[in-house]
């Protein structure tokens, strides 16, 4: 499609979790309890107006579903604040300090004086009814390959509890999540097409990770997508929790706007599997906000700025492993997470290469995983490095030691002991002479299937190109 003459517009809203305790109180955002639920509270809620006197029209089609909505709790991860007969306590100053962080490394104006704001939300995810949202900064920016794209806001709010089932009657949410600090970055309208969009999302999800300071996982971080075109007005999508889905969404979405003959209203719909949308609810509007008075103005200081670290951006970190350690790219990007414990290996390790204790630390244990569904430990990384470093085992023995010892087996090195160099060659040898027909490739797999592990490949590739 061409975006451009469709009148295509774009714009993200960015919600991720903050890995600290909850906004307004001490319990531990513990996202996804595992322990039992303790309290059953069922209720119904009602929409009120907003600042400008009017009821929000997304609250009134909530209020006419009419259903009960039924909240389980836990001790260890719900209070009286979660359920909303106990005010909010003082703001939790860690998740303010890694708002304000994020909207530093955005490149934002940060406010002068934090006001938080009640928006009514009555689908049941508030007991409250509303939630609780801050302007944090205003007037960001990020760069990517299609021009720089503006961030307007930058807020700091309050997450929405899990539902956990739904019938015609009812829905049930869980209280373990809501109340956990959440960001909310939203760009301008500029992003150009759906690959754009992806990149966008990609670059501010690097920056959020880049403090080390959020939630990983599943349902961590969600991104909605606002698109129109030139005959068609806003729809917002919400739902995508994989990047690599946007493109193909927008591109269906696009579709589905093109062939309807007659003119939409804006609203907000979800994601479904196959990429396809439907109908979630209409477009809220600035009608469900009213100033929150049970928390007090907060002054930002130039003295809570100086307390303010800027983290270096994991594209930085990347690059100076990327040419430090000569990596490409991927490896660079893969080794982020692990690159205090690599640089360890590599400091223990100076006669192993770099670039294969990355593949060891990086690669490897993904494959293991993906093929045998078992975990390789950091510990296990270090072993088998020892025993390769100390020419106990070869190169190829690296990967089926490392299986082994993520399998719980016990490693016996004999059954890895380098061959001596005079008997290797008479094996090959006869090797070659046996399989003389076949190709050079053919040999070598022949050779590796006889001696897997004791041998190192490219010692095997010379003395076959010698006598074939």
């Amino acid at each position: 499609m061409d975006y451009k003459k469709l009148g295509f517009k774009a714009g993200l809203e960015i919600h991720q979790q903050l890995e600290s305790n909850k906004l307004f109180c001490s319990c531990p955002s513990l996202v996804n309890d595992p322990n039992p639920t303790t309290t059953i509270v069922k209720r119904k809620l009602r929409a009120v107006a907003g600042e400008t006197e009017k009821v929000d029209i997304a609250a009134e089609y909530e209020k006419s579903k009419d259903k009960w909505v039924i909240y389980e709790t836990k001790q260890t991860s719900s209070c009286l604040v979660e359920l909303d007969e106990d005010p909010p306590h003082n703001i939790n100053e860690e998740a303010l300090e890694i708002a304000l962080q994020i909207s530093l490394l955005l490149n934002a104006k940060i406010v002068d004086k934090i006001q938080f704001m009640r928006k009514t939300i009555i689908d049941g995810s508030m007991t409250s009814g509303f939630q609780r949202t801050a302007l944090i900064a205003t007037d960001g920016e990020i760069k990517t390959s299609k021009g720089k794209v503006k961030i307007p806001t930058i807020m700091l709010e309050e997450e929405a509890a899990k539902k956990i089932k739904e019938t015609p009657t009812e829905v049930v949410y869980s209280l373990d999540r809501l109340g956990v600090p959440l960001i909310e970055v939203t760009t301008n309208a500029t992003l150009k097409d759906p690959e754009h969009v992806k990149e966008a999302a990609s670059i501010i999800g690097m920056i959020l990770r880049s403090t080390e300071k959020v939630k990983r996982g599943i349902g961590s971080i969600r991104q909605d997508v606002n698109i129109s075109t030139k005959k068609h007005p806003r729809i917002e999508i919400k739902g995508f929790q994989d990047l690599r889905s946007i493109p193909k969404v927008i591109e269906i979405e696009i579709k589905r706007q093109l062939a309807k003959k007659t003119k939409q209203k804006p609203h907000v719909r979800k994601v479904n599997p196959g990429f396809t949308t439907t109908f979630l609810r209409p477009m809220p509007g600035s009608a469900r906000l009213y100033p929150e008075t049970d928390i007090r103005p907060i002054e930002i200081t130039s003295k809570l700025l100086k307390k303010i670290k800027i983290p270096e951006l994991l594209s930085e970190r990347a690059l100076k492993l990327e040419k430090g350690f000569k990596l490409n790219a991927q490896t660079a990007h893969g080794l982020i997470p692990k690159q205090k414990f690599f640089k360890f290996l590599v400091k223990k390790y100076p006669k192993i290469d770099p670039r294969f204790i990355a593949q060891v630390l990086i690669e490897h244990p993904k494959e293991i995983k993906s093929r045998y569904r078992v975990k390789v430990l950091d510990k296990y990384v270090e072993e088998v490095l020892s025993y390769f470093n100390s020419k106990k085992i070869t190169k190829e023995a690296v990967f089926e030691i490392l299986l082994e010892l993520a399998q719980n087996k016990k490693i016996d090195l004999k059954k890895y002991e380098i061959l001596p160099k005079e008997k290797l060659e008479k094996e090959i040898i006869a090797i070659v002479k046996k399989y003389k027909h076949l190709s050079f490739n053919a040999i070598m797999g022949e050779v590796m299937k006889e001696f897997r592990g004791k041998i190192d490949g490219r010692e095997v590739a010379s003395i076959i190109r010698k006598h074939k």
